[in-house]
């Protein structure tokens, strides 16, 4: 039995932070940011505003765009580098809030845990044992991030997206999936501890080697996604969009030049929420769908990569599944 999206939904926080902000905060430029992430403007989060409440909004907004019954949900697995403790999960407490019942648990593999999240749902679904799951990437980056750091503090955002899986019908739904995981690269995206001071122990923060990033991330955009493809027994001339994880636009248009597509087939929405890790694919999913980018039949690659260094691809014929537009 395949698995498919059933509905997809997404909340972002009220608070924006530009470019022009940036530059009054760090020695940064408005066309400085541009040139080098493709970044305008990015969501923060309220300082009490958390990874969860970002999720069960999520969570909320997907349900709702597919008349779903949030107590008939049987499953939730959420993605979050950023949970609001280390227990109870964020899962757990979304589960709370809409009602729902089933097992509810967080995954972790950084901005390609909606990928992750979305390769085990699809097994309980496949495999009978959830027929109305929820997956939820939820980040509050903003908060582990070094204002003062201008290679990190321009580039990540806050948000949340979230879809509706259940078993599919008439031959759509998720063909393949593929993870893979190199720890040997862990020291080039990772949270170091904040440094002890007078009011006691800083808050964790974002480093980042951006170069050896770069150079991994366009190669395993390329890589993942044929070889996703390959599993699939589909061509590249099959596929109608490709979905990368937003982290820089550059990495995204190097990855669609190494692969030959072009900007219709490579969604790219990052200048608008800029890198909200675990988040970002399924609210550039979101933004395609509510734009009819998308039509039933079409086939649609999910691919990014992360921290880990970590890196994964799904590949799935679209069933149709609708968002809802806010009033």
């Amino acid at each position: 039995m395949l698995t498919s999206i059933k509905s997809v939904g997404s909340h972002v926080p009220s608070g924006i932070l530009t470019n022009a902000d940036l530059e009054r905060m760090v020695d940064t430029s408005d066309t400085w940011i541009r040139e080098r992430t493709g970044i305008v403007e990015r969501r923060i989060a309220a300082v009490d505003e958390t990874a969860t409440d970002l999720a069960a909004d999520a969570a909320r907004d997907a349900l709702l765009a597919g008349g779903f019954a949030p107590e008939d949900t049987d499953l939730i697995v959420c993605s979050t580098s950023t949970p609001d403790s280390m227990f109870p999960s964020v899962a757990s407490r979304v589960q709370e809030r809409l009602g729902a019942h089933g097992p509810a648990f967080d995954v972790q593999a950084a901005c390609t845990g909606f990928l992750y999240a979305i390769s085990v749902a699809d097994r309980f679904v496949s495999a009978g044992e959830a027929k109305q799951a929820i997956v939820i990437g939820t980040e509050t980056l903003t908060k582990i991030v070094n204002f003062k750091d201008r290679g990190t503090c321009v580039v990540f955002g806050d948000g949340a997206g979230a879809v509706v899986l259940g078993p599919a019908s008439d031959g759509a739904g998720i063909k393949a999936c593929v993870l893979g995981s190199d720890g040997s690269g862990g020291d080039l995206i990772y949270v170091a501890p904040g440094a002890d001071g007078p009011e006691g122990p800083g808050r964790p923060e974002i480093r980042m080697d951006g170069r050896r990033v770069f150079r991994f991330a366009t190669e395993i955009l390329a890589q993942a996604t044929l070889q996703v493809l390959e599993n699939a027994n589909l061509r590249l001339e099959d596929v109608r969009m490709i979905i990368p994880h937003q982290a820089n636009a550059r990495i995204i248009e190097a990855a669609a030049k190494r692969l030959g597509v072009n900007g219709d087939v490579m969604v790219n929405n990052i200048a608008n929420y800029g890198n909200t890790s675990t988040a970002s694919i399924p609210l550039a999913l979101k933004e395609a769908v509510g734009a009819q980018r998308l039509k039933r039949g079409d086939h649609v690659v999910l691919v990014g990569f992360g921290a880990g260094l970590t890196w994964g691809a799904c590949v799935l014929q679209w069933e149709g599944a609708p968002v809802r537009v806010a009033a």
